[in-house]
């Protein structure tokens, strides 16, 4: 069983499950059967942290997660999400009107099949609404019984900061991993001084720091990685050296490099809960086994030379995914 680690006051296993690949965004559907035998194995290695969203599927992925857990909803913390919408050309927008805010958690729980949401993240800010009318309604939604704690995902420091202002902030789900720091500069610190946790999704690069992905023409023809700039041609060479330099370390360890990247993410504070994602057991299983690495002030100089935030080649998002992104 792996440890516990607090995102705010909410404790949860030091290593959540992100259950989005399961319905959809890298490549072909995951089989159901295996997606629910996953959660429940998840659960039993003491993964109590299963992240969702309406968006994934979209909505079919928070069926799935419900009829995972229904059963067992007494072992899960249970995360979702509102706020993405979809425009012209497959553009990511926002929206957090006080109106959608309260009919998105209204349909979450009952696609969800559960009474309760115990952590509820603003998907993406709405650059039109102000945040202070998006958290009035998710303040609502928690002295209603709906919601047990409030995230949010992506945001500015500064957006943060006026978040919490109206409710605390449990904790901030953000892209953090070897090859993305972003959140490290203002996000992060502004976090740390409001007490907030902090949910890195993507902990392995989307898959690429495991080293299993080697070219885009192994990506089935759906898999959002194929629009992502790290992982285009002229990008892809620069980013693999980065790999090959982790995997040396790996094998000194004993351990993959992916194992060795989550291990990473999970030395960075006890305030951090990475949710890798899998519709596996058997890669949930080295996941979850990564928890359990220590890593020496030694160990940690060498990952990060080998993996210099500045040698990462290319962009986190093409254009139209990134619009809404850090607002």
């Amino acid at each position: 069983m792996i440890a516990t680690r607090k995102l705010g006051e909410l404790t949860v296993g030091a290593q959540g499950l992100g259950c989005m690949g399961m319905s959809q965004a890298y490549g072909v559907r995951g089989n159901d059967d295996e997606s629910i035998a996953t959660i429940h194995r998840a659960l039993d290695l003491g993964v109590t942290l299963l992240d969702t969203a309406n968006v994934y599927g979209p909505e079919t992925n928070e069926r799935l997660v419900g009829r995972a857990i229904a059963d067992r909803r007494d072992q899960v913390v249970l995360a979702t999400k509102f706020g993405i919408v979809w425009g012209e050309g497959g553009a990511m927008g926002a929206r957090g009107d006080a109106a959608y805010v309260k009919q998105s958690c209204d349909a979450s729980l009952a696609r969800l099949g559960v009474d309760h949401i115990d952590l509820y993240y603003q998907h993406r800010v709405d650059p039109d609404v102000p945040i202070e009318e998006t958290w009035g309604a998710l303040a609502e939604l928690v002295a209603a019984g709906k919601v047990r704690y409030l995230g949010i995902s992506e945001a500015s420091a500064a957006t943060i900061r006026r978040a919490n202002a109206v409710h605390p902030v449990t904790a901030l789900q953000s892209e953090w991993s070897l090859w993305t720091r972003d959140i490290e500069a203002e996000v992060l610190p502004a976090c740390r001084e409001l007490g907030i946790g902090i949910v890195p999704f993507a902990p392995l690069g989307r898959g690429f720091l495991t080293g299993a992905i080697t070219s885009t023409a192994e990506l089935p023809a759906d898999d959002m990685r194929r629009r992502l700039p790290r992982f285009a041609d002229g990008n892809l060479d620069r980013n693999l050296a980065i790999v090959a330099a982790l995997r040396a370390l790996a094998d000194e360890k004993g351990v993959t490099a992916g194992q060795l990247a989550l291990a990473w993410v999970h030395s960075r504070g006890a305030d951090v809960v990475p949710i890798p994602g899998t519709k596996r057991r058997t890669y949930l299983e080295q996941n979850v086994a990564a928890a359990d690495i220590e890593l020496s002030n030694e160990d940690l100089i060498r990952i990060e030379a080998a993996a210099p935030a500045e040698a990462v080649a290319g962009a986190r998002y093409p254009e139209e995914l990134a619009r809404a992104a850090g607002k």
